[in-house]
């Protein structure tokens, strides 16, 4: 059980696809985003990761290392995009072609025709 006043932070960092690192820590009341990082294990588990110059988030919005957290807080480690999104989905789309994919997509002939009840 934590002691009264501490706080409770989630650290998540998720190195590739599909893959989520998760640690719950237990910080003095006043700790910063950059204390709940260095308290996880995140230090050890991505060693080449660069925390001072990582992208961090709290509960999703962008956070600066300095920021003071609060009790039950979500500290997100950011990975760098490795293509554009938009780009990517362009990619995609040319990939697919025309006819497979949006509003010109071949769809099947809908569900199946109603039975009509059995006897009985």
């Amino acid at each position: 059980m934590p002691e009264a006043g501490a706080v409770r932070v989630t650290v998540m960092y998720s190195p590739a696809p599909r893959e989520v690192l998760e640690w719950l820590v237990t910080l003095e009341p006043g700790a910063t985003v950059s204390q709940a990082l260095q308290a996880s294990g995140l230090p050890d588990s991505a060693p080449d990761l660069e925390l001072r110059h990582a992208s961090v988030g709290l509960w999703g919005r962008r956070a600066r290392l300095e920021e003071r957290l609060r009790d039950r807080d979500r500290v997100e480690v950011l990975r760098a995009l490795k293509m554009d999104p938009k780009l990517a989905r362009r990619e995609r789309f040319r990939k697919q072609g025309s006819r497979a994919a949006g509003l010109f997509a071949r769809r099947g002939g809908g569900a199946a025709p109603d039975k009509e009840p059995g006897p009985g």
